[in-house]
């Protein structure tokens, strides 16, 4: 029996947008296939599903083919929110980026594998990494933060998660 768990993968929006543009279609579209394939499971969110509301008919598209792959949906809770709260309070990210906020903290929660992103101004940045390790300090786990463009799970940037 095998018993080696399969890697959760939480994607922001800015993934799903990817696989409409030039630059970051390859490895959104891969992503979506290694999740099609059961490579990894994928993890969205009902932040995902606001935020797709305002975006193009395209990406809408795209979103669908997403969810039909999704394992895990997960709903902003109180716990996040007040995660969120604490990145803002700490100047990790300001008010005008709330939702990118949530984002991690909802990953957080949940205790993803990884968040993946091609946010590279406030997700993927090794000094807001750097600065959410340090709020998360009771860490028990590790968690990485990247792109789709990375190759491999082991040479993400890792962040240490609070364990909830």
């Amino acid at each position: 029996m095998n018993t080696m768990k399969i890697t959760r993968i939480y994607v922001d929006t800015s993934v799903i947008g990817g696989c409409c543009d030039f630059e970051f279609k390859e490895w959104s579209v891969g992503l979506l296939s290694d999740f099609r394939r059961g490579v990894f499971s994928l993890v969205l969110s009902s932040l995902t599903d606001a935020e797709i509301r305002d975006a193009p008919d395209e990406v809408k598209k795209v979103y669908k083919k997403f969810r039909v792959c999704e394992h895990e949906f997960l709903d902003l809770d109180a716990e996040s929110i007040e995660l969120a709260d604490t990145y803002i309070d700490r100047d990790v990210l300001s008010l005008n980026y709330m939702d990118d906020a949530r984002h991690i903290a909802m990953a957080t929660v949940a205790d993803v594998d990884i968040l993946v992103s091609w946010n590279f101004r406030h997700i993927v940045h090794f000094d807001k990494i750097r600065l959410w390790d340090e709020i998360h300090v009771h860490a028990l786990r590790q968690c990485g933060t990247t792109s789709p463009m990375t190759s491999s799970v082991t040479s993400t940037f890792k962040c240490r998660i609070k364990a909830r």
